[in-house]
């Protein structure tokens, strides 16, 4: 059986996304919005109503950080993020359950912490260019310095980058401190 469940304008054309450990889903929007869908929340689930934009009330959006394209009325973001992952373990140390999307055009990740964006960036190389993320907790005992968000930096032009010629894909490692003087 497949359930198919439709974001509400003005949100459309889901990207990259992750499961929370409540069951929610979080995903990139190509709108410009940062979605979750709690199907727990819809009160049609099947039947000849279950169209796929049955259940709006399943759905929040979440315009992303940024100016909408010039002439777009329309509420969102020019943002064009592509992947989201969902820090169900707390890695990072923002949150358990806390979902992160990469903001391509942010240069940075856009994690949505108690419904703010919290922005990653990374300030040199221009511009920080994402596909993917994945947390990992080396040593549950060494507090921050244990764990880490991973990702990559690529994209298919490196040479185009303010680097120039010769610039190589890299992985980039975030760790935040519980606060600026942690050991």
């Amino acid at each position: 059986m497949t359930e198919i469940y439709e974001p509400p304008l003005p949100g459309y054309g889901p990207r990259g996304g992750d499961i929370d450990s409540k069951g929610v889903f979080w995903a990139s929007l190509a709108s410009g919005h940062f979605a979750s869908f709690d199907r727990s929340k819809c009160k049609v689930l099947n039947g000849p109503t279950a169209t796929g934009k049955h259940c709006a009330e399943g759905w929040t959006l979440y315009p992303f950080p940024g100016p909408q394209f010039k002439g777009v009325s329309d509420p969102g973001s020019a943002e064009s993020s592509y992947y989201t992952w969902v820090d169900q373990f707390n890695t990072l140390g923002l949150g358990k359950d806390v979902p992160i999307a990469t903001g391509n055009l942010n240069s940075a990740l856009l994690a949505l912490v108690d419904g703010k964006f919290v922005t990653l960036r990374v300030p040199y190389v221009n511009d920080y260019f994402t596909k993917g993320m994945d947390g990992r907790i080396d040593d549950a005992n060494a507090g921050w310095k244990g764990r880490a968000l991973w990702t990559t930096y690529a994209t298919r032009t490196m040479f185009h980058l303010e680097t120039g010629k010769g610039t190589m894909p890299k992985v980039v490692r975030f760790q935040l401190r519980p606060d600026p003087l942690a050991n």
